[in-house]
Order: C-alpha cells, then sequence, then structure tokens
C-alpha cells in the first residue's frame, strides 16, 4: 500500500483553503474586489501559457498582454461593443509580428498568443460578468460546485468503481464512471445550494430543479476544461504551469475547469432567468 505524503497534503490542503477564502471573500464583495481578483487570475494564467508555449517574451507576448489589458480596460468600463474590434486587431497585430520574425519553429508557437486571449482571458472574465447578473450573488457560485464540487465527486467515484478510461493518453486516471459521478456529485450539491437559497432567487422559478440542472449539464464540460489543461502540458512535457499556488501548481492547474464552466454557467443561467 502507498504511503500517504502528510506534508504534502496538509500543505495542499493549506493552500486550498486559502485559496478558497479569497475566492469566496472577493466573490461576495463583487465590484471592483472580485474584478480585480479576476485580471489578476487572468494574466498570471496568460503568463503560465505563454511560458509552456515559450512565447512569453517575445513581441507576440508581449503583444499579448498589451491586448489582455485593453479587454480588461473595455469591460471595466462596460464596452462590450469594442472587444470584437479589439479581438481582430490583436490577431492582425499578433500574425504581423510572427510573421516579421519568423522562424522555422512549431505553428503552436505562432498561434499561442491569439489562443491566450481566448483560454485565460475571454473565457475566464465569464467569472465577473456572471458576478454582474441580476442574483450574480448568488449565481457565481455555481461555476464552483459545478467545477470543484464535480471534482472530488468525481474522483471518489473513480477510485472506487472508474474502469473505462476517456482518454488515457492525456489523463490515464479519467474515467467515465467518474465523469459520471462528478456530473451527478454536482447536480446534488446544485440542489441543495437551490433549496438552501430558494428564497433569494428573484428570476428563477424552480430554483432546486434549476439549480441541480444548471450544475449537473456544466459539471460535463468541466471535465473537459481539465482534460484541454492536461492535454497542453502532456504535449511540452511539463508536471505544472507554474508553482504559485503550494500542491496544487498555477492558476491553470487549479481553475482549469473554472475557465470552461464560467461561460456555460453565465449562458445557461441567462436562458433560465428569461
Amino acid at each position: 500500500m502507498k504511503k500517504i505524503n502528510w506534508k504534502n497534503l496538509l500543505t495542499r490542503l493549506c493552500s486550498g483553503l486559502i485559496l478558497l477564502a479569497i475566492v469566496i471573500l472577493t466573490g461576495l464583495m463583487g465590484g471592483w474586489w472580485w474584478f480585480g481578483f479576476i485580471v489578476i487570475l487572468s494574466l498570471i494564467g496568460l503568463f503560465e501559457l505563454y511560458r509552456v508555449f515559450g512565447v512569453h517574451k517575445k513581441a507576440e507576448g508581449i503583444a499579448g498582454y498589451l491586448a489582455a489589458a485593453g479587454f480588461f480596460t473595455l469591460l471595466a468600463f462596460h464596452l462590450y461593443e469594442w472587444i470584437p474590434a479589439l479581438f481582430a486587431a490583436a490577431f492582425i497585430v499578433m500574425m504581423a509580428v510572427s510573421v516579421l520574425t519568423y522562424e522555422k519553429t512549431d505553428i503552436l508557437k505562432t498561434l499561442a498568443p491569439v489562443f491566450g486571449l481566448l483560454y485565460p482571458v475571454a473565457l475566464i472574465s465569464y467569472l465577473y460578468l456572471t458576478r454582474e447578473l441580476g442574483d450574480g450573488k448568488l449565481i457565481l457560485w455555481y461555476v464552483f460546485i459545478a467545477s470543484w464540487g464535480s471534482d472530488v465527486f468525481a474522483y471518489i467515484v473513480g477510485v472506487l468503481i472508474g474502469k473505462h478510461h476517456m482518454a488515457p493518453i492525456v489523463s490515464p486516471k479519467k474515467t467515465w464512471e467518474g465523469l459520471a459521478g462528478g456530473v451527478l456529485g454536482a447536480a446534488l450539491l446544485g440542489g441543495i445550494y437551490g433549496a438552501v437559497f430558494a428564497q433569494y432567487f428573484a428570476a428563477m422559478r424552480h430554483p432546486v430543479l434549476y439549480s441541480a440542472l444548471l450544475s449537473g449539464a456544466a459539471a460535463v464540460v468541466s471535465v473537459f476544461g481539465d482534460l484541454t489543461a492536461s492535454a497542453i502540458k502532456r504535449r511540452f512535457d511539463v508536471k505544472d504551469y507554474s508553482k504559485l499556488i503550494p500542491g496544487h501548481g498555477g492558476v491553470l492547474d487549479r481553475f482549469d475547469s473554472v475557465i470552461f464552466v464560467a461561460p456555460v454557467i453565465y449562458y445557461l443561467a441567462m436562458i433560465v432567468a428569461g
């Protein structure tokens, strides 16, 4: 039987609790506090991704940082109509820089700056947009129920009865049984959450049922966020994106599923609210 490394487990637990406390505190405060936290998360995630691709110090990477700063500036002042123009301009500039500094290199490194704007920038911004919804102070937590909550159930079910692997090359431990357990677990947690806070939802007619469906549906997407982050790491042969969060890795290691779940919760919530 494999021995448990209690020191690593304690480190992981403590850093996880501190991170959770920061998420809860800034999420409840909302406004500029939550926006600032999201910006910091996004920029760190962008740096981690660019470093893996090897463009974090190159001209196209710097263009990516500037485009991300512009994106969040537009977001802060609710100038949403200018965001498509920003992304179009950023794409043109990045491709121009790549062509002018062309080397015989992996095409992935050429496209990495643009991919970074979509992955840890645009998608993670939905955490802020979700908080800005009418019931955003309550809806926001579905993102973490569907991602982190489903992770716990998926792990437990996968360890107990997992046999059929989803993507053995990308993530050998992930199983279809674990996915089913994660989805059902997230639906259960969502239903409980909806029951506890039912009286506070202004736009949700059947909060328990909708909460369960919302969390369960988003949990399906959660696992693919995890697999995407794992696939990139495996492609570049890295264990973690960084060592920022002791025992967990970097922002992209800890928020990989959250990045995918946030936009799903945002749009599903809008549909449910009519």
